[in-house]
């Protein structure tokens, strides 16, 4: 155990989790669910998609109150009635998809809300400034506090969300996927950074898909399965070990999970080609990157895997295929045939599909219900000839998919918003 370890479980508990529920109409989220955190100490909450972090992240910073169990801060009971509440009180959490408004500075963004006010009432530019630069100082960034947040690539925006956490004077942190769109060196780079802060005596709660990031780092481990807890994992004389969580997460052997098969099917004809392939930048996005001259063939019955790092231009080659970026050179063949997608209803017309990274983006209508996002790429198919939609056949065929796919929902009229990632 790392020093900072040993030092962390002589600490007095600082959150404490017992018999954590949660019901949404009839779905049970989370079943009693318990944890607890000291000073200085960085705990993993681990999972699969479904397993319940989310509503326990929610719960924690606010967003929701459980539907029983007792939540203890620092010896107190704790029901905070907003995140503005749970801040207050010193616990921050840093979502996936960052909360930073864009077309403003660095300084405003950390203490948006909060401005140092100087004489006659008005803002304090020049502490604000001298306050910022000593926040983002340590985090590691050397960057000037009146840079606009749109100008700083997503690792330096998560560092910013960080330090806007330091400034709220934040006792437990909680991170939700902070290294998911960061490059192996921007991982070690936070990753240093939290250690820095475990010596400084934060909390930090880690929730990540990346076993082996949680396995350098975390100090302990909570595991969720289905709702309920799977299980507690401690960090003994070294790093947690993978087939150890993985256990816990499934509910079996790692060596269960992956075995190779007897046989693999043979790959038949070239389903899609694509040749020489190139995209021009978009004025509204001018992080994207451009593609130069991209060739892939993908044959019938075949997974084809596109890998590369974070900024490779596989997020790209995707949605330039689908028809969501402009094509400026290059041929995209489908059985054989020349297809030229203008636009995503013209890649769905024949037949390509895409499940876009940033699904609260690109992918879901947030406000409506499960029925309506799942039809509405494919409302023709659904149709009864006369302009109305034939809902019987739209339900019998949600249905079908969530016998299939074991998507755990309370009914089709059910928020999607609601749903785990």
């Amino acid at each position: 155990m790392p020093p900072a370890a040993e030092a962390a479980s002589s600490e007095p508990i600082l959150l404490a989790v017992e018999g954590i529920t949660k019901h949404f109409s009839g779905v049970t989220a989370l079943s009693d669910v318990s944890l607890d955190i000291r000073p200085g100490e960085i705990l993993g909450l681990l999972g699969e998609n479904g397993a319940g972090k989310s509503t326990l992240l929610k719960i924690l910073s606010g967003v929701m109150p459980p539907s029983g169990g007792r939540i203890t801060f620092d010896g107190a009971d704790y029901h905070p009635s907003s995140p503005q509440d749970a801040k207050r009180l010193g616990i921050v959490t840093i979502y996936q998809e960052l909360s930073l408004i864009p077309t403003l500075t660095v300084a405003e963004n950390i203490f948006i809300g909060r401005a140092p006010i100087g004489p006659f009432g008005l803002v304090s530019w020049t502490r604000m400034e001298q306050d910022s630069r000593t926040i983002i100082a340590r985090v590691g960034l050397s960057i000037d506090p009146m840079t606009p947040v749109s100008a700083l690539s997503v690792a330096e925006q998560q560092l910013v969300e960080i330090a806007r956490a330091l400034s709220l004077k934040s006792r437990l942190i909680i991170m939700d996927e902070p290294t998911s769109a960061l490059t192996e060196t921007e991982v070690q780079r936070l990753l240093s950074i939290m250690d820095r802060l475990r010596k400084d005596k934060v909390a930090i709660m880690f929730v990540t898909h990346r076993l082996e990031e949680a396995s350098a780092i975390c100090d302990r481990m909570t595991v969720l399965r289905d709702g309920r807890l799977a299980g507690h994992l401690d960090r003994e004389g070294g790093p947690i070990a993978l087939p150890k969580i993985i256990e816990k997460m499934v509910g079996r052997a790692a060596s269960e999970l992956y075995a190779r098969p007897a046989q693999r099917a043979v790959a038949g004809d070239v389903v899609l080609s694509v040749r020489g392939l190139r995209t021009v930048r978009d004025p509204e996005a001018p992080h994207a990157i451009v593609l130069d001259g991209v060739d892939i063939d993908l044959k019938a019955g075949e997974i084809l895997g596109v890998a590369g790092l974070v900024g490779s231009g596989r997020t790209e080659l995707a949605r330039a295929i689908f028809g969501a970026d402009r094509i400026a050179a290059g041929t995209i063949t489908l059985d054989g045939k020349p297809i030229a997608p203008a636009s995503p209803a013209d890649a769905i017309a024949l037949g390509i599909g895409l499940l876009p990274e940033d699904r609260k983006h690109q992918a879901i209508f947030a406000a409506l219900g499960i029925l309506p996002n799942f039809s509405i790429a494919s409302l023709g198919s659904f149709s009864n000839g006369f302009g109305f939609m034939a809902e019987r056949r739209e339900r019998d065929a949600l249905s079908g998919f969530r016998k299939m796919l074991s998507i755990r929902m309370a009914s089709a009229e059910q928020a999607i918003e609601g749903l785990s990632g």
